[in-house]
């Protein structure tokens, strides 16, 4: 007899995310996390509108409004001139209940679903557990552990423990694709670009003499993502000189810059073959990393739970055979596939455009973009994940 009915490996947001859905299902699922806690670190921070509305079915979105920042709109910039393209995202009214973008830390969301998770008698979730690897035959599966505790079983396993996925791995699914050369710098700080960069969004990309970054604010502090210069050593560009020079460049003071946190990142644009092996299943990064660029990762994961989630409740409370699985595959995967990651490589390579001349010309075409509300409405239904989604329900 199957100890459960799902199990989730991973408690980050996306894990929690499925899990609270199949427990207000009524499906009975355990999460185990590898972490002893919840991190509090610098991840994911863009929430898309599509993305809230889903939350909102969860009474999730709300929690989110009182600890975020509501982003109306967003631009690309040329810096230091201060031309832009500025995306108003109100353009969505129609096909959204939230036509802005918020900019939310991802461990705020990791907290409102297991907080909500707590009051679920159908789910539970446990930290500081070693997961050793999987085994599953045509009723089951069998999840073992590398503590000595004792294997658990479920009719049904998902992988949802992040790029480093041991789910991923037991099933031998690989993360086929390209890393990129470069590795970027997020830094954290509080001071208020937006008092000294005139008409400055909350979300922007900006170009600068030789190079780029970008600028996300969440409550109390500004994320400034922070591009390598060619040529120049990785070790010189981490250090505290390197970083205190380029936020000068920014916006130059007479004191030096407080840098609350900074971490080094490389960029992957990577995705497995198949989102199904037999009765184990990936979502989220386990499935499909991408750069970070329009934070469409963290939105793709959320977005792969509810499918998830629909597909196990069929299978397991409505009488739906395996092959809804091979469904949730073919919504999600050509869709993190086809634009997910091609978005996120496209936003790549225009940022990193470094000839003047190119880059006043993909400014102009985007401020034409901006200026024309049918061509500017086409282009935030794609950038804001919306179009994506609707590609994907249309597949039966």
């Amino acid at each position: 007899m199957d100890d459960f009915e799902v199990l989730i490996v991973g408690a980050g947001p996306v894990g929690l995310c499925l899990a609270l859905l199949l427990a207000r299902a009524g499906v009975q699922t355990v999460v185990y996390e590898k972490g002893a806690v919840l991190e509090e670190d610098l991840r994911a921070s863009t929430f898309h509108s599509p993305t809230l509305d889903m939350l909102a079915t969860l009474g999730i979105t709300e929690s989110l409004l009182a600890q975020g920042l509501i982003c109306p709109h967003w631009q690309i910039r040329l810096h230091p001139y201060g031309d832009r393209a500025v995306f108003d995202l109100s353009v969505l009214e129609k096909d959204t209940a939230y036509p802005f973008r918020l900019q939310c830390e991802q461990w705020k969301l990791s907290q409102a679903l297991l907080a909500a998770l707590t009051h679920e008698p159908n789910a539970q979730v446990h930290f500081g557990v070693d997961v050793a690897g999987l085994d599953q035959d045509d009723t089951g599966v069998t999840l073992r552990f590398g503590d000595g505790r004792a294997p658990v079983r479920a009719r049904y396993l998902v992988g949802a423990d992040g790029a480093h996925s041991i789910v991923r791995k037991t099933i031998e699914q690989n993360l086929d694709g390209k890393t990129y050369p470069e590795t970027t710098l997020l830094v954290t700080t509080r001071f208020a670009f937006e008092d000294h960069l005139e008409g400055l969004s909350n979300v922007s990309y900006c170009w600068t003499d030789g190079g780029n970054f970008s600028l996300l604010k969440v409550p109390g502090r500004w994320r400034v993502s922070i591009y390598p210069k060619e040529g120049v050593p990785l070790d010189e560009q981490l250090s505290d000189e390197q970083v205190e020079a380029v936020l000068q460049g920014i916006v130059t003071r007479d004191e030096p810059y407080e840098v609350i946190e900074k971490r080094p990142y490389r960029v992957h644009q990577r995705i497995v073959d198949n989102y199904v092996s037999g009765r184990a299943v990936l979502v989220g990064d386990a499935a499909h990393l991408n750069a970070p660029s329009g934070g469409m990762g963290l939105n793709g994961g959320i977005h792969d739970s509810f499918e998830l989630a629909d597909a196990l409740t069929d299978i397991l409370r409505g009488g739906a055979g395996a092959a809804r699985l091979d469904l949730y595959d073919r919504r999600r995967r050509p869709i993190a596939r086809d634009q997910i990651l091609a978005q996120a490589d496209a936003n790549r390579a225009r940022m990193r455009e470094r000839d003047m001349g190119a880059r006043c010309e993909i400014l102009a075409g985007l401020q034409a973009i901006c200026a024309d509300p049918v061509r500017l409405h086409a282009h935030v239904l794609r950038s804001s994940m919306i179009e994506g989604l609707r590609m994907s329900q249309a597949i039966t």
